[in-house]
């Protein structure tokens, strides 16, 4: 897996939260993809899915202001920092978040497995 893969995958997610296009993440989630929040919750991946559908959680613009991949070449990684305005459970912010994801191979190509959020 290479460097650009994995940041376009990353990006991908970004720009599906933005639009809410729930068939993109749909394709580049892995089946138990987590996204764990900067408060510590752990949601499921249909969990988190039916939350953007439902406008539970709205991303309304995400800027990746840096990344960087891990060190382990066997296990692919990025730890991108990003601007997220988001509305989320009803409170609207712009959130400096570092977005800590996995990578796992899927037939012809890659997806995430987990990403973990936290503030920088």
């Amino acid at each position: 897996m290479t460097a650009e893969v994995i940041e376009a995958l990353h990006e991908a997610m970004c720009e599906a939260m933005v639009a809410g296009d729930l068939g993109e993440l749909d394709d580049i989630l892995a089946e138990g993809f987590t996204l764990t929040h900067m408060t510590g919750y752990v949601q499921s991946r249909s969990e988190w899915l039916d939350a953007i559908d439902t406008g539970e959680m709205q991303y309304h613009r995400m800027e990746t202001v840096q990344a960087r991949h891990g060190t382990d070449p066997t296990v692919p990684e990025l730890t991108a920092r990003t601007l997220t305005d988001a509305t989320i459970w009803g409170s609207r912010a712009t959130w400096r978040l570092v977005l800590r994801s996995w990578f796992e191979p899927r037939g012809d190509g890659w997806v995430i497995t987990r990403t973990v959020a936290s503030t920088w």
